[in-house]
């Protein structure tokens, strides 16, 4: 007895030594995730003038927009999208199309509530409002063509117009320091640009939208829905299969 406790002191320190210094560790390398940005609530959001429904979010100190149902962030030259505002990021292997029509200087507008010249009663927008709303919105083209983003006797740009100033913006966009040292770094790994590398999350937290539906308590994977009948199936069949020996037993009987 004393032998066993003995062994099972000593082995302890062997299995609980790899536990924290695996907490925060990559699972694989690739290109970095962008690093959280905390809000106490979900945040508001604006539309912004001139462009395809992009929304937004005016007041953190990074580019946090919502576009086609998604969350984007530039980071470090890259792109990042997600399901959610603050969590779950998933890299991005281009610059998404909504981006040229973004005016550099919306911040500035926003604050000055002017855009280009235009008063801009902007609409600050409810993040539950957003999300039951923005796909009728965006089929109904209900920024642009009832209210016209909120700006001030103001009238769309003509398409070829737009056209011209996209290319415009992405020139100056692929010029960007950061944007070439990242377009550097993936010439330079080869095979590894089209990944992510996965950081710590904490407990409950789930990584994308595939994991968000997942009740807790399920198994997990294309068949969850079978393994959670089989249970009731089973206790079916049970119950019919001990009708029938009894049905059985009473004909043999006679």
């Amino acid at each position: 007895m004393k032998k066993l406790l003995l062994g099972l002191i000593l082995l302890i320190p062997v299995i609980s030594a790899p536990v924290p210094a695996m907490a925060g560790v990559d699972i694989s390398i690739g290109i970095s995730l962008p690093p959280p940005v905390v809000f106490e609530a979900p945040p508001d959001v604006v539309v912004l003038p001139d462009t395809n429904d992009v929304y937004v979010v005016p007041n953190v100190g990074v580019d946090l927009f919502f576009w086609n149902g998604w969350w984007w962030r530039p980071w470090e030259g890259g792109w990042y999208r997600s399901r959610y505002y603050n969590r779950g990021w998933i890299y991005f292997n281009r610059v998404p199309r909504f981006y040229y029509d973004v005016d550099p200087r919306w911040r500035e507008y926003y604050r000055d509530r002017d855009w280009q010249g235009h008063p801009w009663i902007y609409q600050r927008i409810p993040d539950r409002e957003l999300q039951r709303n923005w796909r009728g919105w965006h089929n109904d083209r209900y920024w642009e063509r009832q209210r016209t983003w909120g700006v001030r006797d103001y009238h769309p740009r003509a398409i070829q117009q737009r056209r011209d100033i996209r290319y415009q913006r992405q020139q100056e966009y692929q010029r960007r320091p950061e944007v070439i040292r990242h377009q550097q770094w993936i010439r330079e790994h080869p095979g590894q640009s089209h990944g992510q590398r996965y950081q710590h999350q904490p407990q409950g937290q789930p990584q994308g939208q595939r994991y968000q539906r997942q009740p807790q308590g399920r198994p997990h994977g294309p068949q969850g829905q079978r393994y959670q009948r089989q249970p009731q199936e089973q206790g079916r069949g049970q119950g019919q299969q001990r009708r029938e020996e009894k049905s059985r037993g009473r004909s043999d009987e006679r």
